[in-house]
C-alpha cells in the first residue's frame, strides 16, 4: 500500500475516557508497525450556560452550567492492511465521538 496518512479525532465531554480511548488506538496501531504522531491535545471547547432559578419574582438569580468538549487528534503515518484491521477491531468505550479520515 502507499504511503497513506490517517487522522482520526476524538471528542468526549469525559477526558480520562478520551485520553484512555487515544491510549488503545496508539498501542494498537503501533503494534502493527505504524508510525503514531500524537495524541495532540487540541483546546477545550466549553458552552456556558445561565438559566433564570425562578421564572417570577427572583429574575436576578441565574444558575450557571457548563459543558466541556475535550478534544484529540491521533495522525498515523505508513500505515499497512494490518493497521486498519486493527483500527476496525477496536472495541472502544461509549462516550467517545471518532472521526477516522483518509
Amino acid at each position: 500500500m502507499a504511503k497513506q496518512k490517517i487522522r482520526i479525532k476524538l471528542k468526549g465531554f469525559d477526558h480520562r475516557i478520551v485520553d484512555q480511548s487515544a491510549a488503545q488506538i496508539v498501542d494498537a496501531v503501533e503494534r502493527t508497525g505504524a508510525v503514531v504522531v500524537g495524541p495532540v491535545p487540541l483546546p477545550t471547547h466549553i458552552q456556558k450556560f445561565s438559566v433564570i432559578r425562578s421564572p417570577f419574582i427572583d429574575k436576578d438569580s441565574q444558575e450557571q452550567f457548563e459543558i466541556r468538549t475535550h478534544k484529540r487528534i491521533i495522525d498515523i503515518i505508513e500505515t499497512t492492511s494490518k493497521t486498519i484491521d486493527a483500527l476496525t477491531k477496536l472495541n472502544l468505550p461509549s462516550g467517545v465521538e471518532i472521526d477516522i479520515k483518509l
